[in-house]
């Protein structure tokens, strides 16, 4: 009877410090103004870079939506790196020449881990821009997406602009539900800068200033591991510069992107994704991520045991109901803010599919390789 108690203890106290966690992530969400431009005229010159890998069928879209951007074409450069693709990708790309898209081939004969990485910082070696944005080759955009980031940038005086990120045109209940568990993921990585305590971002849609990159070492100390050309790099500027990293709260900034079309290829982008913990220095980070992952664990160990111990069946119901109210209350807000509200009726199912996932990526993706665009990487 004593052990039952208390693992129930245990139970409650790890349920407890969620409930405190999702608070202050509401709480970060809260703190962040929505950003509204004021800027008529510009000054910064940009360049807009895109790594791209086999992405015949989107590249074009993506290079008309960054063409079709209202900030002046004078400050605007437009870098796209074709990372050894085996498609049309290259030859889409140089159709754009004459309206001053530039193309530069990954040339790169050894074996690497990190090919992104390498391809953005061949980029900015070579291009003009005082400040870097990053997008993705399969990215969508509205036309006042990069004035808003810029405006962002010149008004707040940033070293680094995370800018929201979500899915769009989905075909399936399961992209539905990808859909939402993205913007919680967004959400979360916005209410820790908020709270001025950066943890998470996202390459498809960032900012930082080309100084800065080279002032604490760009890639260095990062290289080796195929993902965190996001958000180890936030870490890094976060490092340095604590109060000069922003999250860019307006709707014309986001960038829109597909989910995955079924479990196989969530599972190894989930897994490049969570690869990046090996390398956090923050021991906050490491105790946020770790926390997260026990509780969930928590909730599925108490449904294994009540299979057999009814009482456990108990707790891991009110764990449920308390984590399903509180992530309600979270996204409330964050869907809102991508117009995506109605989203939320998927929270009963996402919850439970949530525990099962957040188990498996926790030991998965720091451990072993996985696949990313064609290649097996770790």
């Amino acid at each position: 009877m004593e052990i039952l108690n208390l693992i129930s203890l245990f139970s409650a106290a790890l349920t407890l410090i969620y409930v405190i966690l999702v608070i202050g992530f509401v709480r970060g969400w809260r703190n962040l103004q929505y950003f509204i431009p004021n800027k008529k005229s510009f000054a910064t010159n940009v360049s807009i870079i895109v790594a791209a890998r086999d992405e015949e069928q989107n590249i074009g879209k993506t290079i008309n939506d960054l063409l079709a951007q209202d900030y002046p074409k004078n400050l605007t450069e437009i870098i796209i790196i074709d990372d050894h693709s085996t498609d049309s990708t290259a030859e889409i790309v140089l159709s754009y020449a004459e309206k001053n898209v530039r193309l530069i081939k990954l040339n790169e004969d050894r074996a690497l881990n990190s090919y992104k990485k390498k391809a953005i910082q061949t980029a900015i070696g070579s291009c003009q821009g005082e400040l870097i944005i990053t997008t993705d080759a399969d990215c969508r955009m509205g036309p006042k997406w990069l004035s808003t980031i810029v405006s962002f940038y010149e008004e707040k005086n940033l070293k680094m602009i995370s800018s929201p990120v979500a899915y769009f045109q989905e075909k399936s209940f399961f992209e539905r539900l990808q859909s939402l568990e993205f913007l919680y993921l967004i959400g979360l990585g916005a209410s820790t800068i908020g709270n001025k305590k950066p943890s998470t971002c996202n390459g498809a849609n960032l900012a930082y200033q080309k100084s800065t990159f080279y002032e604490v070492g760009g890639f260095q100390g990062i290289d080796d591991l195929a993902s965190g050309d996001d958000e180890l790099l936030l870490h890094k500027i976060a490092a340095r510069y604590p109060d000069k990293i922003g999250f860019l709260k307006n709707s014309d900034a986001i960038v829109y992107t597909h989910a995955k079309e079924n479990l196989s290829a969530f599972i190894q982008q989930r897994k490049r994704w969570a690869s990046k913990s090996t390398r956090y220095k923050n021991k906050g980070i490491i105790a946020l991520g770790v926390l997260i992952w026990v509780f969930n664990l928590s909730i599925l160990g108490n449904f294994i045991a009540g299979l057999f111990i009814p009482h456990f069946l108990a707790v891991t119901f009110y764990q449920l109901i308390v984590k399903m109210l509180l992530e309600t209350l979270f996204l409330w807000r964050v869907t809102g803010f991508a117009k995506r509200r109605a989203l939320l009726v998927l929270i009963p199912v996402l919850n439970v599919l949530h525990i099962l996932y957040i188990v498996y990526i926790g030991i998965a993706g720091n451990s072993g390789k996985y696949n990313w665009k064609g290649r097996m990487v770790r």
